[in-house]
Parts: C-alpha cells; sequence; structure tokens
C-alpha cells in the first residue's frame, strides 16, 4: 500500500466527530467508473469523503496518492511537477520527468490497481492543464481511478464519460447530513446538552450543511444557552459560515484575533512567513496554540511545519480584514513579498505585490526576473502578472514593458503583441535594449502574420544592427530569421543562423527549444525523418533542465513532435500530443502550426472511424482562418476535407472543396515559399490525385513528372517521396505496372530507412496494392532486412480493418453478383473509378452503382474498408 502524502482536511479529524459516509464510500470504491467525481458547494464535506474513500482503497490494498490544488497550479510546470511528485510513490515515473506526453504513458502502464485524488479541482482554470488531465482521464488503466472533488462541474469531457458510463458522481443531496448524521455528529463534538428539538431544528436551519454544522458547534461549544443560540441562528448559506465564523472570531483574544486576519492573505502559514508579517506577536506560539485547538487550521502534508486555513474560515478572514483594516493590505502583502524575496522566491515575490498594487516594487521585481523567466518560457505566468499592471505605469518602464509584450505575442499572438507595441513607449523609447528587442520581435511577428516577404526585409535589417552579445532577443531573432530564410527557400543561410543561435544561447532554455525545432523543420523539409524527430523530442525536452516542462514555451516544439509521431504511425501518442498543443497552437495563431495540428486530429478521427469528429475539426480550422483573417488557414481546412471525400469515394463532393480552395494569390505563394503544412498538401497535388482517382490517370503522369523534378532542385526530400508515390500510383491505374512498380522500389527503400509509414497508409486503397503487387513480385529474392521488415509492417498496418464495430456478414441473400466480384477484385488492386470504368467496359455511373452496392452487402463505409473487409473474408487475395 502507498499514501503518498497525507491530505489536509476540509473538516476536523476522526476524533472530532467526523461521521462515516458508509454509503457513498462504499458505492465509490467499489465503482468501475474511470472518473470518481465529487462536485458540490463549499463546506458539503467532499474532503472529508474523500479523505475516507481513500482509507478504504489502501485497506483494500489499492495504492493511492494526493494533491490539494489551489490557483497556482494553472501554472503548467508546477502542477506538472506536483503530479509526478505525488504519483512516484505509485511507481508511474515518466521516462522523461516533466514532460505530459511521457507521463501519459506512465499511467497508462501501471500494472496494480491504484487511485489519484485531486482536490479543489475548481482551482483549474488553465486550458493546458485541463487537456492534460482528460488526457491522463482518457488514459487510465482499466484499474486506475481519478478521484476528483471540485465545487463546480469541471471543465472535462464529461458528456462523453457519462455516455460510456466511465465517470461516477456524486453531489450535494448525497453529502448532505441526514437528522441522524447531525445528531451523531453533535454529539461527537461535544454538544450533548441539547436535546432531540434543538438537534432537529439546527438540522432544519442549515439543511445538513457540513461546514455549518462544524461552524456551528464550535459556537456551541462555547455557548451558555444553546437553545437561544439555535433560535437565533437562520439561513443555510454562506451568510452561515460567516455568521458562525464571526461568532467565534469574537471569542478568540486580541492576539489571536490580530494573527488570524493578518495571516489570512496566505496561502500556506510558515512560522518565520508568519512572523514577518507580525514582528509584534510569538506566531511559533499562537500556530501551536490554534492547532491544538482546531481553530480552522489544517497541516499541510507536502510541506512540514507548515499549515493552511480551512477554506471558508480563509474567505471569511479575508472579507473581513478588508472591512475592518482596508490599508493593512498593503503593508501585509508588502511584507510577505520581501520574505519571499529574501529567500529567493521571486515568483510568490512578485504575486504578492501585485495583491499589495506596490508597482515600484513589482516593476524592480520584474526589472530583476523577467528576462530570465522568458529564458524559462514562463511566458503564461508572465503574461498573467502583466495584465495586472496599470499600462500608464509600464510606459514610463519601456524595458520592462517589452518582457510583457514578449509574453503576450507567445500566449495570444502577434496581433495582440503588435497592438500593445503600438499603444506602448516602447517605440519611442531612446533605450537601446528596448530597440533590440523590438528590432528583433517585428520579423518574428510579421512571420506569425504569414507575411514572409515584409519579415525578411525588416529581419535582414535587424540582422545587420543587432549587437553581439547574447540576449534573449539576440536567440530569438536568429532564430525567426532561420525559419525564414529556410521558407524563402534559403535552407544554407538559415543553418548558418541557427549554428549562432546555438553557439549563442547559454542557459536560455526557451531559444535552445527554438533552435531544436527549426534544426527539426530543415530535417524534415529534406526528407531527414528519422534526425527530424531526435530534434524535436531535444526540443520538448529542452527546457527540463530548468525544471519547467516544455508546455511553458509555445506550440512549436510540440506540433511538430506529434507531426513526426503521426508519419511514424505512432497515432496514439500524437493524438496525446495534439490534445496538449493543438489548444496552444489555436491560441497564439502560428499558421502553419494550426494546420498541421487540426489536420493530423482530422486524420487521426478518420483513422478510428470517427468521421463526424474529423469533419467538425476542419470546420474548426476553416472558422479560425476566417475569423484570424488567415485564408491559407481557411483553405488548408478545404483542401483537407477534399481529400476525405475522395477516400470516400465522393469525387463530385471532392471536386467542389478543391474549386473552393482554388485561390490563386494563396497558391502562388506557395509555390515560391516553403511551407512546412503545405509541403506535401498543394491544389496542385490535390487536382492531380483527384484525376488520378476519378479522372484520366494517365494525364497526371507527366505534371507529376514536372513536380517531382522542382522537389528535386529544391532540395525538398519529403515532397519527393509523396510525388514519387503519386506518379507510381498513377502509372499503375493507367496499366503500367512495370513502371510503377520501378517508381515504387526507391519510395520503399526511403520510407524504410526514414520510418515513413502514413504518407502511404494515408492514400487508400490505390497505393496499398500497389504495396502488395510490389511485395509479390520480391517474393523469392532476397531483401533488405530493414526494407523487408517496413514492408511487413505496412502490409499488417493496411490489412486493418477501421475501428468500430465489425461489419455483419453476409448473408446469402446479400451475395455479391459476379460482376460486384470483379469490380471489389481490380478494387483491391488499387484501380480508380475511371479505370474500372475502361478495364471492364462499363460507365463510370454503372461503376458507382456496383460499388454502392458492395458497401451495402459488406457493411462497408468506404474503398479502404471494403476491401479491408473482402479480405478479411477472404473474398479477395
Amino acid at each position: 500500500m502507498t499514501a503518498v502524502t497525507a491530505a489536509p482536511t476540509e473538516l476536523p479529524s476522526r476524533s472530532d466527530g467526523q461521521i462515516e459516509r458508509h454509503a457513498v464510500c462504499e458505492r465509490l470504491c467499489t465503482s468501475a467508473a474511470r472518473l470518481l467525481l465529487l462536485h458540490a458547494p463549499a463546506g458539503f464535506g467532499k474532503t472529508t469523503t474523500m479523505l475516507q474513500c481513500r482509507e478504504r482503497f489502501e485497506v483494500r490494498g489499492i495504492a493511492t496518492a494526493w494533491i490539494t490544488l489551489d490557483g497556482a497550479d494553472n501554472d503548467i510546470a508546477r502542477f506538472l511537477a506536483r503530479l509526478e511528485a505525488v504519483v512516484a510513490g505509485l511507481g508511474i515515473v515518466p521516462g522523461q520527468p516533466g514532460s505530459p506526453h511521457d507521463l501519459v504513458p506512465a499511467f497508462a502502464a501501471r500494472a496494480a490497481p491504484f487511485a489519484v485524488f485531486l482536490d479543489d479541482f475548481e482551482a483549474l482554470q488553465e486550458p493546458t492543464v485541463l487537456e492534460l488531465v482528460q488526457e491522463i482521464l482518457e488514459h487510465l488503466p482499466r484499474h486506475g481511478r481519478l478521484v476528483i472533488g471540485s465545487r463546480s462541474t469541471p471543465a472535462l469531457n464529461l458528456g462523453r464519460l457519462r455516455v460510456r458510463r466511465q465517470v461516477d458522481e456524486v453531489g450535494a443531496p448525497e453529502l448532505r447530513f441526514d437528522p441522524g448524521e447531525t445528531a451523531t455528529f453533535l454529539a461527537r463534538r461535544g454538544c450533548a446538552a441539547m436535546d432531540a428539538g434543538q438537534v432537529t431544528r439546527l438540522h432544519a436551519k442549515t439543511e445538513g450543511w457540513c461546514a455549518a454544522l462544524w461552524l456551528a458547534s464550535i459556537a456551541l461549544q462555547r455557548s451558555a444557552d444553546p437553545a437561544a443560540f439555535v433560535a437565533r441562528f437562520s439561513g443555510s448559506d454562506r451568510a452561515v459560515a460567516d455568521y458562525l465564523a464571526e461568532d467565534v472570531l469574537a471569542q478568540q483574544s486580541p492576539q489571536v484575533r490580530e494573527f488570524l486576519l493578518a495571516t489570512s492573505i496566505l496561502r500556506q502559514l510558515e512560522p518565520a512567513l508568519c512572523q514577518a508579517l507580525c514582528p509584534q506577536l510569538d506566531c511559533t506560539g499562537l500556530l501551536a496554540q490554534l492547532e491544538r485547538e482546531n481553530l480552522f487550521l489544517m497541516p499541510v502534508a507536502a510541506l512540514p511545519g507548515a499549515w493552511r486555513y480551512h477554506s471558508l474560515f480563509a474567505d471569511f478572514l479575508r472579507a473581513r480584514l478588508r472591512a475592518e483594516q482596508p490599508d493593512s493590505l498593503g503593508r501585509l502583502h508588502g511584507a510577505a513579498s520581501q520574505w519571499y524575496e529574501g529567500c529567493g522566491r521571486p515568483v510568490p515575490a512578485t504575486d504578492h505585490a501585485l495583491e499589495a498594487a506596490d508597482w515600484p516594487r513589482v516593476l524592480d521585481l520584474l526589472a530583476q526576473h523577467a528576462e530570465r523567466l522568458l529564458e524559462q518560457g514562463r511566458m503564461r505566468l508572465l503574461a498573467r502578472w502583466f495584465a495586472g499592471i496599470p499600462a500608464s505605469l509600464l510606459r514610463a518602464h519601456p524595458h520592462v514593458q517589452m518582457m510583457g509584450i514578449w509574453a503576450t505575442l507567445f500566449t495570444r499572438g502577434p496581433w495582440e503583441a503588435l497592438r500593445q507595441v503600438e499603444a506602448s513607449a516602447c517605440v519611442r523609447s531612446d533605450d537601446a535594449r528596448v530597440q533590440q528587442n523590438l528590432a528583433a520581435m517585428r520579423p518574428l511577428a510579421l512571420a506569425m502574420q504569414d507575411r514572409y516577404p515584409e519579415a525578411y526585409v525588416a529581419g535582414v535589417a535587424s540582422l545587420e544592427a543587432a549587437p553581439v552579445e547574447a540576449t534573449f532577443a539576440h536567440g530569438v531573432l536568429h532564430n525567426a530569421m532561420a525559419n525564414i530564410f529556410s521558407v524563402l527557400g534559403n535552407a544554407r543561410e538559415a543553418q548558418r543562423l541557427l549554428d549562432g543561435a546555438r553557439a549563442a544561447r547559454g542557459e536560455d532554455t526557451f531559444n535552445r527549444m527554438y533552435t531544436e525545432s527549426m534544426e527539426g523543420m530543415l530535417d524534415l523539409l529534406a526528407g531527414r525523418l528519422r534526425h527530424a524527430k531526435a530534434r524535436f523530442r531535444m526540443a520538448v525536452d529542452a527546457t527540463h533542465a530548468a525544471n519547467f516542462n516544455q508546455t511553458h514555451g509555445n506550440a512549436w516544439a510540440g506540433v511538430l513532435y506529434a507531426c513526426v509521431a503521426y508519419e511514424s504511425n505512432q497515432l496514439e501518442r500524437a493524438g496525446h500530443l495534439l490534445n496538449v498543443y493543438l489548444p496552444m497552437a489555436r491560441e497564439v495563431g502560428l499558421p502553419d502550426h494550426m494546420i498541421l495540428s487540426h489536420v493530423m486530429r482530422a486524420r487521426i478521427a478518420s483513422v478510428e472511424g470517427d468521421g463526424d469528429a474529423a469533419l467538425s475539426t476542419l470546420a474548426e480550422l476553416e472558422d479560425i482562418g476566417y475569423a484570424r483573417k488567415l485564408p491559407r488557414v481557411a483553405v488548408a481546412a478545404r483542401l483537407e476535407r477534399a481529400r476525405l471525400l475522395m477516400l470516400q469515394d465522393d469525387g463530385p463532393a471532392a471536386l467542389r472543396e478543391l474549386e473552393r480552395a482554388d485561390i490563386a494569390e494563396i497558391w502562388a505563394r506557395e509555390r515560391e515559399q516553403r511551407l512546412l503544412a503545405h509541403d506535401l498538401d498543394t491544389l496542385v497535388l490535390a487536382q492531380l490525385r483527384h484525376a488520378l482517382e476519378f479522372g484520366d490517370p494517365a494525364s497526371c503522369i507527366a505534371p507529376l513528372t514536372r513536380e517531382l523534378e522542382a522537389a528535386r532542385l529544391g532540395g525538398r526530400g519529403r515532397r519527393v517521396l509523396r510525388i514519387q508515390l503519386l506518379r507510381a500510383m498513377a502509372l499503375q491505374a493507367a496499366g503500367r505496372t512495370p513502371r510503377a512498380l520501378q517508381d515504387m522500389a526507391p519510395v520503399l527503400q526511403t520510407a524504410a530507412q526514414e520510418g515513413y509509414m502514413r504518407m502511404l497508409l494515408d492514400e487508400g486503397p490505390a497505393a496499398l496494392a500497389l504495396l502488395r503487387l510490389h511485395a509479390q513480385t520480391q517474393q523469392g529474392q532476397r531483401l533488405q532486412p530493414l526494407l523487408a521488415d517496413h514492408v511487413d509492417r505496412l502490409l499488417r498496418c493496411a490489412a486493418q480493418a477501421p475501428a468500430g464495430p465489425p461489419p455483419p456478414v453476409a448473408a446469402p441473400s446479400e451475395a455479391l453478383t459476379g460482376k460486384e466480384l470483379q469490380v471489389l477484385v481490380l478494387l483491391g488492386q488499387g484501380y480508380s473509378n475511371s479505370a474500372l470504368a475502361g478495364r471492364l467496359q462499363i460507365s463510370d455511373s454503372t461503376v458507382r452503382t456496383h460499388l454502392r452496392n458492395i458497401y451495402q452487402k459488406l457493411g462497408a463505409s468506404s474503398r479502404t474498408h471494403a476491401v479491408a473487409v473482402a479480405r478479411e473474408r477472404r473474398m479477395i487475395a
């Protein structure tokens, strides 16, 4: 049994009257659901019930771990570090600490039963943190449980979990005390002087609200007249807690009262920190006294020698402090800020300075630490801080203001960052550091808006004026210009800039991530998939050296790593990465990353048989393109929708989407630039793919050959691979099988060497038929082991039917006709509709009729599905 860390309790310990919630606990501990959710307003005993469930789990030999969350856990790095620390005791250790995409598989691989408790879940609001919890939840093994306590319904995908019966929910009705539990609780709390009538009246007034009863019990212990107390007590909402807390507070000594109010601003109470706030008091002695008297104080198990207040009481104390001593708030927060700074903890020091509205101190702390936090990739933390500082004050400190604008650029995108620049004093500042930062930001912001020619002009001027010293701005400028030169076709200059960025980055972990991502992009465009994969993995792990995980920077590395995972057919890993990084790509607004992430998510959904999810993802991408005024993004959604329609054998609908995607200005620019999202997916290639499938395959050979030569001249190895595959498919469909096999050989050789999988699998039956034909012609020949193994892997993947329920077995009355069987055989060989019509001497419309009949009789939804079903039933070879 493993109890990783004791949980702070929401209600008193068992010796202070805790009521066993037998029925609720037994239900939850025997539930087969993977999510056990307790959601109710404050004070309903969620934490107490969770603690009792935890004890039951451990008695049954089920290991547990516990985290009590707070607002600081919206910092993804902090949340991940805390989660890794507690689940390590369960034997859940990711291969790479600080890496979300390694933590999720570690959960899934846990062999023994376990339960992880997340209390005060309502504190989590950050989408990236919630996405990570959702991802862990979806990949829990059958014997794993996630137990969540929350004041509100958590922003998780509960609808799907409810449909699948994977969530067991307990709400306020189940958590209220019944009359018998109220009587037992009050008796255990020492309220023996109350008669049955008084207990009944108190229960009715509190409506079984646990916190109110507990607070009432504290007041009753000090009351000489329980009947009078119950008579004047009324209400059942938050006012009850305030009333009772006030009653208790009034009975404390002046010293205790002063201490309680002053320290209510703290998340955690440490003796030295409390002493800094109340130097005139014996804080160590008072903490010990409050703990002995069980007066709203709970120990923080993860931090020995520290305590926290009951959440309801803390809220009450802070409200009372604001009402009674509003002028003291600044002094108290200021003292806490100074104490944390003295301990070398700039983050809580800045938090308290912001609470104090001590702007000179806030600006001083940011001047000292903001650039280092940028280098660590803590963009969201910085963005939150700067959002709370009056713009008029920032304008007087342009260098500090620039740090905030950098954070905006990487969290809210270039449009908002440039708006802030225009409204700031930075442009007119004579501070050389400010101008260096602006010079570095301009080309990057323009590139993020898809304005590469303008970015090039601005960036070249910035490089000429750039100082030689290594700063955050220096690293960003070199990395951004490497990307711009790469897009404009100058890979050699891009590499030179990356070498310079690597040599100068020092401890700048954000720019290390950026550099490795750019190196990986150059490798990927050149077709070096294995090198790219290694680079992207290094990039997402780069910030681990500073104890901040990769989600702190931005979506650059994560989406790119998902790309290579997808291409390697690691669909589960790619899906997990997208769950973490797609929201960030969408928020920041990187065009290529938005396109890549949404297209990958749509393809994964399609492979899993969820066509509705695929189309919904593409609709979202198209809408983003319109909203952000990025037409290339909207066009990419149409292009991918056309691809899906082609795979569904709906040529006319696919053609309509291609016509909608035919915006001359966009594709003229694509011909001049090396845009990663359109390295493989262009309008020309999509049109040729449509003609290959639904038109004259022979007419596609010459234009594909021209595209192939252009890609070779440009050193675009990955594009060469795909075009050569398309040409092989066209040759085969045109009846030139020997030449098709000749084209296929180098495709497979490169695919084996680099690990390409989805490039072939995503082309559907025609590519797979050519793959099988190639394998048949090589039988008896001695193949290179790497090539033979890769072809075998591809064939095994191709043989797998789409996800979903198995198709119904055709009844005798649904047997295929002779002509339908002929069509099915040719379909398995990769024939297009027009090629089928020519081979069988029938019209295209007759071919489509045969296909509809075949789909209906086999229970299939597409050409690929029909061929897979037919092979499974041994109807075709």
